[in-house]
């Protein structure tokens, strides 16, 4: 049995292209490290935003709308760490990846049963040519905002190429994805040293909202 599990979520509407690639050399090296590997497409058929209906608050963090979403939800909750993969549409995640990433973390945080906090996050952004900076800034932001480590590599953890076989060519970006992996399994194991050691997540503070008027 492996030691930890990561799940890498591509947010692309080609199952196969350059997004993809990138996600395969991150789990190449997750799996030369001893992790298991979950992959999760987000597909290609439209995903709905939220429309902060609090349906998942009164129902355990299940979204109204039955679809990857909520799927996604339920096989997470099992794994120690996420990597997000997305094309640059616009020099902004793809659009299915955004509705879903929106309904996903806010579904888990409203129904309480949060899968989230703690568990180490990391976002890949690819492209053609731009747009990846702003891109990976913006997947960040959602891992900040329910207390998860952010894993880093020694670049912006982008790709560059039109299609996977172009992606192959960039050794730059694809030894940033295998850097990515190592770091996000060195995390995980000072994480389970830590706990090992008594050393466990700070008490939650209560609740506080402020409303700008």
């Amino acid at each position: 049995m492996a030691e930890f599990k990561v799940m890498l979520v591509n947010g692309s509407p080609h199952e196969r292209g350059t997004t993809n690639r990138a996600l395969d050399e991150i789990e190449q090296a997750l799996v030369d490290d001893g992790v298991e590997v979950g992959r999760f497409w987000v597909g290609a058929k439209p995903i709905a935003g939220c429309i902060g209906c609090k349906h998942c608050a009164s129902h355990d963090g299940e979204c109204v709308f039955h679809d990857v979403v909520n799927e996604f939800n339920h096989l997470a909750a099992d794994y120690d760490g996420f990597v997000f993969g997305t094309p640059v549409h616009y020099a902004a995640a793809s659009g299915a990846l955004t509705s879903f990433m929106d309904r996903s973390f806010y579904s888990q945080a409203m129904g309480g049963v949060n899968i989230y906090p703690f568990k180490p996050g990391a976002a890949v952004a690819v492209a053609r040519r731009a747009g990846t900076t702003a891109t990976f800034d913006q997947i960040n932001k959602y891992f900040t905002i329910v207390q998860m480590p952010v894993i880093s590599a020694t670049y912006w953890n982008d790709v560059f190429g039109t299609n996977a076989e172009d992606a192959s060519c960039d050794a730059e970006g694809l030894r940033t994805m295998r850097v990515l992996a190592h770091n996000m399994v060195y995390h995980l194991r000072c994480k389970k040293a830590g706990e090992a050691a008594g050393i466990l997540p700070p008490a939650p503070e209560p609740p506080a909202r402020t409303n700008f008027i």
